[in-house]
């Protein structure tokens, strides 16, 4: 039996037009209903459209204990209209009341031509405050409902890219899954998906956790704040919001024809609530020394580097839509003298280039407590540490560092300081991650969490270098506003597992091109590597974001590294489909990773690139349908590695690790 809520008498006539959640004159298979079932006290949430019927209740933990609106005797549902950066709609609020628990209020936004719904809730103390380090606004009985039977897959989402950790499409065969901050479950064969994740970031570390039910029918969902544990780096659990009213994340839940559209949607969702960070220039080209210098890399090396690129690749095509690459110095140079620096960059400037740096914010790599910080004499490393237990956080070799402390501001301002003076223009900051795990306290006593700290820290770094290019490193994938760009996998260089590894990134998460105005392959080595592997690393770039190569282009530099490197980056068909554009995958069922990737661009033209990162030769059929494409149609297919015009009806051989990169006219 169902019992629509209980309602106040002056919202009768409002409810009786809007009941069912739906845009004022205008029902359409795309509206949700909800409606409460007083026999398994939930919300019901139904759509024509998807066919989706699902139950929905809300939790949270207070005193020691899991309360669920299950948990409350009656509750009162009001519906208005709103009107905010995501459109105009309707605000549907279920208030919860009980004598012994917080006033909780549920709110679910609905917005015209959606395919999705946002949610969150408060708590309100009666008295005082109220505090919870866990608030969960989605808890579905039964997350498989949508699908039905088939192919049905669930998306594993890092928190980081740290420690060569990996994307994963797990078939629905395990016992329990936790997703970091979104998910996607999904029919691998009609792509039709539910999507759900977190789209706030300021407070809360968020999670989607998937349990097997225990009738062994179906699986539970429930994508909540307060995620804390080994993947987001944490020792210590979650710190509690308090307050009188303390908010949840605010949280998408869709179901969409194609789950990949659905991740594409939760990008732009966040994307709406924090813009990606402007760049009013275009995507970055150009070198890193990290991949092949390293430590070994000197004055004299990083000015010859920019010659190489000067005199050999800028005028063949290695170049982005402005003209312009960077030459950007990694860890490493500091020992450069600051005349050293500015003559630096002032090479770079008369070669058409700009210069780039490296820096890392949150860490101490000395791991010295009684040594002095350089920028912040006043203070010893042990006054900034995020101590865990009364310990120092020891995380990739580097004590973690407390971004609200003062002395932080200060290294960020002389710095930047520095950076200015000498002219540089980009700058690359690395193990983000330290800065946003959980500690016993930090010096800024409103701050209550490692992602409060972080934004913290990162409000700061936008503070004295937003005026330069921000690319980060190893960091969080949320919150995102505060760079340009962000590493989409961990360190990779030049062989087909390196291929292979960061194309695993873009497999999953080519979605946070949304979020980020560019995702960051990270360098492109060539030497030491088949020529089939140098056409896949360099396509895989090409596929993902940032181009920027990675091999010792000096004077002593390998001279494989620099032949290749005149071979492979300077193909002007394949370099004109860097367009700054995360290809998606076609499939979302790899074993490890993806293969097969497509973007169509806003010409109409599509590209389709297709590795084999294995030992044997692979033959293909294209299959347009699966790419977007009208299989009736006749389409002229161009090889970019090649540069020859293709037969699209025949088997196509792919030879061991290498790739195919067409481009598909219109």
């Amino acid at each position: 039996m169902r019992k629509i809520f209980r309602l106040a008498p002056h919202m009768l006539l409002a409810v009786a037009t809007l009941l069912w959640m739906r845009v004022a004159h205008a029902a359409t298979p795309n509206d949700w209903k909800i409606v409460y079932d007083k026999t398994s006290k939930t919300l019901r949430l139904t759509r024509p459209a998807g066919n989706v019927n699902v139950q929905l209740y809300a939790s949270y933990k207070w005193n020691g204990r899991l309360i669920t609106t299950k948990d409350y005797d009656r509750g009162v549902l009001t519906v208005k209209s709103v009107n905010d950066a995501f459109g105009k709609g309707s605000l549907l609020q279920v208030t919860y009341r009980d004598g012994k628990l917080p006033t909780l209020v549920q709110s679910f936004y609905q917005y015209t031509g959606k395919d999705y719904l946002l949610t969150d809730f408060t708590l309100e103390a009666a008295s005082g405050n109220v505090a919870s380090n866990y608030m969960a606004p989605v808890n579905l009985n039964d997350m498989t409902q949508v699908l039905g039977k088939g192919n049905n897959r669930a998306l594993f989402v890092p928190f980081d890219n740290d420690k060569w950790i990996r994307f994963q499409s797990h078939p629905l065969d395990f016992t329990t899954l936790t997703s970091y901050e979104t998910t996607a479950v999904f029919d691998g064969d009609t792509r039709k998906g539910l999507v759900v994740g977190s789209v706030e970031h300021d407070f809360w570390k968020s999670a989607v956790i998937m349990n097997k039910a225990e009738n062994g029918n179906g699986y539970t969902l429930t994508c909540y704040g307060g995620a804390a544990d080994s993947t987001t780096r944490d020792l210590l659990p979650h710190g509690a919001k308090e307050g009188h009213v303390i908010k949840s994340p605010k949280v998408m839940l869709g179901v969409f024809n194609d789950w990949r559209t659905g991740m594409d949607a939760y990008g732009a969702a966040n994307a709406t609530i924090a813009p990606p960070k402007a760049w009013n220039k275009a995507m970055p080209v150009g070198w890193n020394s990290w991949g092949v210098l390293q430590f070994k890399i000197s004055y004299e090396k990083a000015l010859e580097v920019s010659d190489f690129f000067h005199e050999n690749l800028q005028p063949n095509h290695f170049v982005n839509k402005d003209g312009e690459v960077v030459i950007g110095l990694d860890s490493g140079w500091d020992r450069f003298t600051e005349e050293q620096l500015k003559d630096f960059v002032k090479h770079c400037k008369e070669n058409g280039q700009m210069a780039g740096i490296y820096w890392t914010p949150f860490t101490d790599w000395g791991k010295n407590p009684d040594r002095n910080i350089k920028e912040a004499p006043e203070y010893k490393f042990k006054d900034v540490y995020l101590y865990a237990n009364g310990q120092p956080q020891d995380l990739d070799g580097a004590y973690a560092i407390d971004p609200t402390h003062p002395a932080i501001e200060q290294r960020m301002q002389k710095v930047a300081d520095l950076f200015h003076r000498c002219g540089f223009q980009y700058v690359k900051v690395d193990f983000m991650a330290h800065g946003a795990i959980n500690a016993d306290k930090w010096y800024d006593p409103k701050v209550k969490s490692g992602i409060a700290a972080y934004n913290y820290g990162m409000q700061l770094l936008d503070k004295y270098f937003g005026d330069m290019y921000i690319n980060l490193s190893i960091a969080p994938i949320f919150p995102a506003q505060y760079a340009q760009s962000r590493r989409i996998a961990c360190d990779a260089w030049n062989k087909i597992k390196d291929t292979e590894y960061t194309l695993n990134a873009v497999s999953y998460g080519w979605w946070i091109n949304k979020i980020y105005r560019f995702n960051d392959a990270d360098h492109v080595v060539l030497q030491e590597a088949t020529e089939g592997e140098n056409r896949a690393r360099v396509t895989s770039a090409v596929i993902t974001g940032l181009f920027i190569a990675g091999d010792d282009f000096s004077k002593g530099g390998s001279e494989e590294g620099k032949t290749r490197a005149r071979k492979f980056l300077t193909n002007a068909e394949v370099n004109a489909a860097a367009m700054g554009h995360s290809f998606r995958p076609v499939e979302g069922t790899g074993t490890r990773s993806e293969d097969q990737f497509v973007f169509t661009d806003e010409q109409g033209n599509t590209y389709y690139a297709a590795f084999n990162y294995g030992d044997k030769i692979r033959s293909i059929q294209l299959q347009y349908e699966r790419l977007g494409l009208d299989p009736k149609k006749h389409y002229s297919v161009r090889d970019l590695w090649s540069h020859t015009d293709i037969d699209a009806g025949k088997t196509i051989d792919i030879q061991p690790k290498d790739v195919l990169f067409l481009k598909i006219n219109k």
